[in-house]
């Protein structure tokens, strides 16, 4: 592994961590694209089921949000630990770890799949959905979930990737499977007169071509790591330590996005158009959200080489440029979505009341994001020293303690779309301050300094 090559342990950092986040902020609004798409398809061209379209898939959200985002949360520790391997230049610790990233990912996404399918039906008796809407969501969720495996293969794929700083590789699989997820929905729905079956296929064979693509690349060696499926097996000692980091980020999404189950099921007693237009914003919001989290991602991948090649300063140094430039890629990307929101939001459905509750919710949501942003970056910071437990706690306790408590004790008192929203700034602000102090206290880059003059 040649340092002279690695932009990430040297040289300028506002360049190398913009550079490293924009990519990753374009994959991640790509991979949002393929819901938006599904959305916007089923909205627009199933007639007279629009609405209910759109509620089944929007009810679909929080809960394949669950499943998927806790191990791409897991998928951090993959991050974590060969950005570690690269940053020591051990590239036989970096293979090894990716190795067993990929073991993994197929073994978890076909266990997976067999849970999702045998859960399905009591999940959703759960979430009062409306009676026109209920059989539509379990016919997507089952078929959503009958590509797990490929799913979260390219997660664990594009953790690799990202892990020895290239972004760019993950975004071009993503582009080629997008618009070829475009082309699918439209072909199905429209052409074939599919409603949100033919989305939910389309979503899944988009994800398996942006997964092979990646894999050919890994195979071939076109990073600082080679794949050998002969050589695919998990290795105990290096699992440990993807679990140790990932876990807990995992269990951290997985509470998280419980609580918005618990959300969604209250935004679902709201009725069939307030469904329709949480379910348009949220297509939207997530594009901010894909903004700054990438710079979190570029925190923790930083962080992570840097602490392994010894160079604690510039550990600290990565998370104040990615805070500063995060801040900024957030104003421009929330200025955009408000000015533009309600023209977009009528993409989806041109119902007045649609547009109108959905608006409100994207500006309730981005008075809080900037909180959001702050709490992820630092988080970021910790993981990248390999502290995981103590952010996913904090995310836990703030977070989805205060949204389950709010709509418990605080929804049933004014049972409105405004009420349930209040929510979100409300418990991100408390986290941010939670997460500052946890790393003030925690000083985790003074702690290796001192470790370093002692030595």
């Amino acid at each position: 592994m040649n340092e002279k090559k690695n932009s990430v342990t040297q040289g300028s950092l506002p360049k190398a961590i913009v550079a490293f986040a924009l990519p990753l902020a374009a994959t991640g609004i790509l991979q949002q694209l393929f819901n938006a798409a599904d959305v916007a398809v089923v909205g627009r061209f199933t007639g007279d089921k629009g609405e209910a379209c759109m509620a089944a898939v929007g009810a679909n959200t929080p809960i394949i949000g669950l499943i998927v985002n806790s191990f791409v949360a897991i998928s951090m520790g993959s991050n974590v630990v060969i950005a570690n391997a690269v940053g020591r230049r051990s590239e036989k610790d970096a293979n090894k770890a990716a190795h067993t990233s990929i073991s993994f990912a197929l073994i978890a996404g076909v266990v997976l799949l067999i849970l999702a399918q045998l859960l399905a039906e009591p999940v959703f008796r759960s979430q009062s959905l409306p009676d026109e809407v209920y059989p539509m969501a379990l016919l997507y969720f089952r078929l959503y979930v009958g590509g797990l495996p490929v799913i979260l293969l390219y997660n664990f794929e594009a953790a690799i990737f990202r892990s020895t700083g290239d972004t760019r590789t993950p975004l071009i699989a993503l582009v080629i499977s997008g618009v070829l997820n475009v082309l699918l929905n439209i072909s199905l729905v429209v052409g074939l007169g599919r409603t949100v079956d033919g989305v939910a296929i389309a979503t899944v064979l988009s994800n398996a071509v942006s997964c092979v693509i990646l894999g050919i690349m890994l195979i071939k060696g076109r990073t600082h790591i080679k794949l050998d499926i002969r050589q695919l097996k998990i290795d105990k000692a290096v699992l440990k330590k993807i679990l140790a980091i990932g876990v807990p980020a995992g269990l951290q999404s997985m509470v998280f996005s419980a609580a918005n189950i618990i959300i969604q099921a209250a935004v679902n007693s709201l009725g069939t158009v307030v469904m329709a237009a949480s379910s348009a914003a949220f297509n939207l919001e997530i594009f901010a959200y894909q903004v700054f989290n990438s710079f979190s991602q570029a925190t923790t991948t930083f962080v992570g080489q840097n602490f392994g090649a010894g160079k604690i300063k510039r550990c600290k140094q990565s998370m104040f440029v990615s805070l500063i430039e995060g801040a900024v890629a957030l104003g421009i990307a929330v200025a955009l979505i408000l000015g533009f929101g309600r023209n977009i939001l009528s993409i989806f459905n041109d119902n007045p009341e649609v547009i109108e509750v959905g608006y409100q919710r994207l500006i309730l949501i981005f008075s809080a994001y900037f909180f959001s942003m702050t709490y992820e970056i630092v988080s970021g910071y910790l993981r990248g020293f390999g502290i995981s437990v103590i952010p996913a706690i904090i995310t836990m306790v703030c977070v989805c303690g205060v949204r389950i408590s709010w709509i418990y004790l605080v929804f049933p008192l004014e049972r409105t779309f405004n009420r349930i929203m209040m929510v979100y700034p409300i418990s991100l602000a408390t986290t941010a301050v939670a997460m500052v102090i946890a790393a003030l206290i925690l000083h985790p880059g003074a702690k290796h300094e001192r470790t370093q003059m002692s030595s």
